[in-house]
């Protein structure tokens, strides 16, 4: 891969990051006043939410900085390694904890009946985003496990 793409890759990766930082120091702490103020029946559940949401945001940052990794595995010419399946295993599990962690919350909201149209497409949004995101680091994890047990194979062949 050419270093241009993985540098692309990074930056994508560092504005996600940047992003979703802002989101939660600026955005998610004005909403919840916000919401809070409009729907005072509902003020009580402000913190276990955002709480909730900051929970969420810890596997977040380390599956990105898992990425950054990944990504200079790539730059290096190491990508066929075992640092990148557990990086790639790394991500996965984020991505596990992420969709568990929303799928608490949103049975928390429902239990509380504080639970939304707008609050489930968000919530499933995310929780089916991870999913997949899991998934597919599943798949590209037994890709390149396979792959190391082949070149391992070579080495020894030659």
């Amino acid at each position: 891969m050419e270093r241009g793409t993985t540098l692309f890759l990074k930056i994508a990766v560092f504005l996600i990051g940047i992003t979703i930082l802002v989101l939660c120091v600026i955005l998610l702490p004005w909403l919840a006043n916000y919401t809070a103020s409009m729907y005072p029946e509902f003020a009580y559940l402000q913190f276990p939410v955002l709480i909730g949401v900051y929970a969420t945001a810890i596997p977040f940052f380390i599956a990105l900085y898992q990425a950054l990794r990944l990504l200079s595995y790539i730059d290096n010419n190491n990508a066929f390694s075992n640092l990148s399946v557990k990086a790639l295993k790394r991500i996965k599990h984020c991505a596990v904890l992420i969709s568990i962690l929303y799928v608490i919350g949103i049975i928390f909201l429902i239990s509380q009946n504080a639970f939304n149209p707008g609050l489930a497409i968000i919530g499933f949004t995310i929780t089916f985003t991870s999913v997949v995101i899991a998934v597919f680091t599943a798949v590209l994890q037994r890709l390149l496990n396979n792959a190391l047990v082949i070149k391992s194979e070579n080495d020894l062949t030659v």
